[in-house]
């Protein structure tokens, strides 16, 4: 395969964006939407992450775009301000290429770099092997389940809680 690079999103990017996440709330478990949202509500949301100062990345193989990842606040209360969620989605024909470790590294790296000093992943399905295993790989730490808070495809599905700390973490105070 081809490598690829990573670079932030921009709004000509929200037509892959909205065909990779659609392809995941109707098909996985990742995430626990149930109707994919539009072009416009990509957008409403890819403008929001960045008008908050957060990273929104696309890894890109010559001219398509084959993963995305961002950081969101976690909670919008300003005691959550230095703590951030991840998400990252990557199109059927970039799974198993290091895609989302990269992605994943970049986001970390960009939100060090930001201020945060917390990043929470909130993962659809314990069953999700890889994206708990690409979390633990890069420091996360699981926290906890919530068992059966999602029905999907006609099943309960759980919820993992992993948190690695950014930078100096809890060491020093961030402001």
């Amino acid at each position: 395969m081809p490598e690829f690079t990573i670079r932030a999103a921009a709004a000509a990017d929200v037509p892959a964006v909205t065909a990779i996440y659609g392809h995941h709330v109707l098909h996985g478990t990742g995430t626990f939407e149930t109707l994919a949202p539009d072009e416009a509500e990509m957008l409403r949301r890819l403008q929001e992450v960045q008008s908050r100062g957060l990273p929104w990345l696309v890894a890109v193989r010559g001219q398509e775009i084959i993963g995305y990842a961002y950081a969101n606040w976690f909670r919008a209360r300003e005691a959550f301000r230095f703590t951030v969620e991840d998400s990252i989605y990557i199109a059927p024909n970039g799974l198993r290429q290091g895609v989302g470790g990269q992605l994943l590294d970049a986001l970390i790296d960009t939100c060090t770099q930001s201020g945060a000093r917390q990043m929470l992943a909130v993962i659809g399905d314990s069953a999700n092997a890889g994206s708990i295993g690409l979390h633990r790989a890069r420091g996360f730490e699981e926290l906890g389940r919530m068992p059966t808070v999602g029905w999907k495809f006609d099943r309960w599905l759980d919820v993992v809680f992993m948190q690695r700390a950014l930078g100096a973490g809890a060491e020093t105070s961030p402001i």
